[in-house]
């Protein structure tokens, strides 16, 4: 990405850094998505604590025990092995960090500087653009957001069709190798969702969709020819082909190995999606679904999950009430659609949980509003197994809060981010400190 645009040494790095790990970028072949261990950090213990694993009941009075950034023990009676670094809880409460399924976060900086947003590449079919690279490890918005719970993120561009591949990462890190713990996570896609205006005729909303959706199916058409010939090259003398890092990203997609996160907002767009998914037999995640309550039942049977784009959002048309949004969550969870709540933001991306709070204040059950930043997420990323919830064997990304983490009176004591505890402050507290203390 831009970033990368005239800085030779940086880019020579992190060319060493893919061949050490055995990636070529210059011929991807996508075998699988990277996954990153937990560094060694340590024994800590934070005891005296009601913990909230999200799939069992609180546990009050307990204690969790942390190896080399992983959870080793919960419990009421864990013993503290010598060494260890004891944080007492002082009977506040733990909950596994916070999952932002959807953001931009460390891919941009400040919105009216053009040269600090790196979300975007030049073209309409971009799969092989990898948002890792261009991640900024040093943005101030990153300690901003974790200082309040938030403790991983996806990072997703967002511009033309087939904007690039997303990467899960830790807001803890000096270099994105040491933040993402997953990467490439899938692709991400603007669908060209059909046109419900009403005065244009059905055949006219037709041939204009129509006229949209080809060359992304001729794309896909082209993917596949790719795929079959590589996947030919070598056997009954068929020679090896040229490489295409545009298609070698797109194996894992056509493979079923990744997953397409396609962003669609409307009814129409939703169902067309979700067909044109399976004529091309992909895998598919809705992201955005303002209308996702329209087709819940659809969704449901086709057991496509939702991201939803936050809830402080304005309704999807004028004549819906002002709270569609707001409710929208509840509708899903009473459908039986799995969803899980996202900032899609990287300014605001801090406010996660109240978007979580203003859902939960128009219906949706408290339990689940928090599973829908914690488990949901993890679950929909295929990361249950690491993140999502307080268990053994789990990446100790744990947030302890003096209240009701939906309650913005709530303070966040203490942040752990693969069994670390994070320095405390932001830039955010720091000018608040500053000007809290000026002469008057």
């Amino acid at each position: 990405m831009r970033r990368l645009v005239g800085y030779g040494v940086g880019l020579l790095l992190v060319l060493s850094v893919w061949a050490d790990e055995g990636i070529s970028p210059l011929a991807p072949r996508y075998e699988a998505s990277l996954e990153r261990p937990t560094r060694t950090r340590g024994v800590y213990a934070i005891r005296n604590v009601t913990v909230h694993p999200m799939t069992a009941p609180p546990i009050e009075g307990a204690t969790v025990l942390i190896r080399d950034g992983k959870i080793a023990a919960v419990g009421t009676n864990i013993p503290i092995p010598r060494g260890a670094t004891v944080y007492d809880g002082k009977g506040n409460h733990l909950y596994p960090g916070y999952i932002d399924a959807l953001t931009t976060l460390g891919l941009t900086e400040i919105g009216s500087i053009a040269a600090t947003i790196d979300t975007t590449e030049t073209g309409q079919f971009n799969p092989n653009a990898r948002a890792e690279i261009a991640l900024n490890p040093d943005s101030e918005l990153i300690p901003v957001t974790r200082v309040n719970g938030t403790t991983t993120v996806v990072a997703a561009p967002t511009g033309g069709i087939l904007s690039g591949m997303g990467c899960v990462m830790n807001l803890d890190g000096w270099t994105w190798e040491e933040m993402v713990i997953k990467t490439p996570i899938g692709l991400m896609m603007n669908f060209p969702a059909p046109s419900a205006t009403p005065n244009q005729g059905a055949d006219a909303r037709r041939r204009d969709w129509q006229s949209r959706m080809r060359p992304i199916d001729e794309f896909f058409d082209d993917a596949r020819r790719y795929l079959r010939a590589h996947q030919a090259a070598g056997k009954d003398g068929i020679p090896a082909h040229e490489r295409d890092p545009r298609f070698d990203a797109m194996i894992p997609i056509l493979e079923g190995n990744l997953p397409l996160f396609v962003r669609v907002n409307s009814a129409l767009g939703i169902q067309a999606a979700i067909r044109w998914a399976e004529e091309q037999k992909v895998r598919l995640v809705i992201v955005g679904g303002a209308e996702a309550w329209r087709v819940a039942d659809l969704l449901r049977e086709k057991q496509v999950p939702v991201i939803l784009e936050g809830v402080h959002n304005m309704p999807s048309a004028e004549s819906e009430p002002y709270d569609e949004p707001f409710v929208l969550p509840k509708r899903l969870h009473e459908k039986g659609v799995r969803f899980c709540i996202a900032s899609n933001d990287a300014s605001n991306a801090r406010n996660l949980p109240y978007h979580v709070a203003t859902a939960v204040a128009h219906g949706l059950p408290r339990e689940e509003g928090l599973k829908a930043i914690t488990l949901y997420p993890a679950q929909i990323l295929g990361l249950a197994h690491r993140l999502g919830s307080i268990e053994v064997g789990k990446d100790a990304n744990l947030v302890l809060v003096s209240g009701d983490p939906l309650d913005i009176r709530s303070e966040v004591l203490q942040v752990w981010i693969a069994g670390r505890p994070i320095e405390m402050t932001s830039k955010h507290i720091r000018l608040y400190e500053r000007y809290r203390k000026r002469p008057k």
